[in-house]
């Protein structure tokens, strides 16, 4: 029987996000979860600013193993933010659902204001 760990996006994520749910309430002594978000949505907000900026370097200047570890750091910190606002990766998969299929021109064009 093999115990190699499913690593397709779909359960790496939810069990991302179920660890990190689980660590909200944690210890902010012991665990970063609990820690950022103590210190509220704006502190998360400005780390996944910052891990957006770190990810366009590392697309521009680094390696692919670099971009994929900041890539990792940047979806990582949207879990965060995301559970801090009371939200998941279902309403943000409910959107891209509903945005299958629309060009992304179209879609863009449908949100200006």
């Amino acid at each position: 029987m093999d115990h190699t760990p499913d690593l397709s996006p779909t359960p790496v994520l939810e069990r991302l996000e179920a660890t990190i749910a689980r660590r909200l309430g944690a210890d902010p002594d012991t665990s970063y979860v609990a820690r950022l978000h103590a210190r509220g949505v704006k502190k998360i907000a400005q780390k996944l600013g910052e891990e957006g900026v770190e990810t366009v370097i590392a697309a521009l200047v680094e390696d692919d193993a670099a971009l994929v570890g900041e890539a990792a750091d940047l979806i990582f910190h949207l879990i965060v933010l995301l559970q801090a606002r009371g939200l998941g990766l279902a309403e943000v998969c409910a959107e891209l659902a509903r945005r299958e299929g629309i060009g992304g021109l179209v879609e863009k064009a449908s949100r200006a204001r």
